[in-house]
């Protein structure tokens, strides 16, 4: 038996799903890790449930009251409704993919229904906050390198909705930045994403003043030591901006790709363009991260569509 009271058998069962879902579903290595450990405490509480080796023949028998006892042993070892839900999702798509490949009928697993929670709606910045965001950086710094780095790195995020780990990842290669970046985001998802002419004049007045060599392979964004820059940096720089600005603690980096396409959609923008430009698996998550109000969207709706 293996570790958790888990068979040999479910355990190889799980790795196997894993890699399902890393190599046909491009699921990223963080995501991986909280699918196993989903998945891994679902069924180390079955296995104490039913006070025995949890395999796969006692797997095909979990029965509705069997995951009710599971939920309620989660919410009574304090886990939040949003983290149940994730988990739950988890062990259901998990459980979907081992009926298929077992045979057995999982009617009692994904009939479960996920705990109701509010979800948290990104709040963008005004545009003018977000413009004075970008100026804001050229202030109150030291080294006109560093405050360039920093205004170079914010209009990436906000003109062309990067995340920060992808700004933070272009290299050497990737100038002159050019019309259009390729972009590969979570689970090596790719992307290609138009370069504004305010962005490229950032990165190129940055290379200007930039004491570090550019290499081909190495980091485009540096920190004051030559080494990349550590997204930590941005962060503290935006914290003093905004605390310049008077802008709430939700002004952060993240905001600013939130911000991109809120204002894109205000102004017309067509929302499946804008799932691509984010890199949106699902249109719904590019719905949320849009902060335009149900009236707006229908006057867009009336405006553009064909039989309006």
């Amino acid at each position: 038996m293996s570790e958790s009271g888990i068979s040999a058998a479910l355990t190889d069962a799980l790795a196997g799903w894993l890699d399902h879902e890393r190599a046909l579903n491009g699921a990223a290595v963080n995501t991986i890790k909280a699918y196993q450990a989903d998945v891994l405490g679902f069924l180390a509480f079955m296995s104490g449930h039913h006070g025995g080796q949890q395999g796969l023949g006692p797997l095909s028998r979990i029965t509705v009251s069997d995951m009710r006892a599971w939920m309620a042993h989660e919410r009574g070892r304090g886990v939040g409704a949003r983290s149940l839900a994730r988990s739950l999702s988890a062990v259901k798509t998990f459980y979907r993919w081992l009926s298929d490949r077992e045979g057995f009928e999982p009617t009692a697993v994904l009939s479960t229904r996920s705990p109701k929670f509010h979800k948290k709606l990104p709040r963008p910045l005004a545009e003018d906050a977000a413009r004075a965001m970008i100026d804001q950086m050229d202030t109150g710094v030291n080294a006109p390198w560093v405050a360039a780095r920093d205004m170079a790195v914010i209009t990436l995020l906000y003109g062309c909705g990067l995340r920060i780990s992808e700004a933070l990842g272009l290299t050497g290669a990737d100038v002159p930045l050019p019309a259009a970046l390729r972009i590969t985001g979570k689970g090596g998802k790719e992307r290609i994403v138009p370069v504004i002419d305010a962005a490229r004049a950032a990165v190129e007045h940055y290379l200007r003043l930039c004491p570090h060599a550019l290499e081909p392979d190495g980091p485009l964004f540096r920190g004051v030591r030559g080494g990349a820059l550590n997204p930590r940096i941005i962060q503290k720089a935006m914290e003093s901006a905004r605390a310049s600005l008077g802008l709430p603690a939700t002004a952060t980096p993240h905001a600013l790709r939130h911000s991109f396409a809120t204002h894109l959609l205000s102004a017309g923008g067509d929302l499946r363009a804008i799932q691509e430009l984010l890199g949106h698996a699902s249109l719904s998550t590019t719905q949320a991260y849009t902060a335009v109000d149900t009236a707006h969207l229908m006057e867009v709706y009336d405006r553009t569509h064909p039989k309006a």
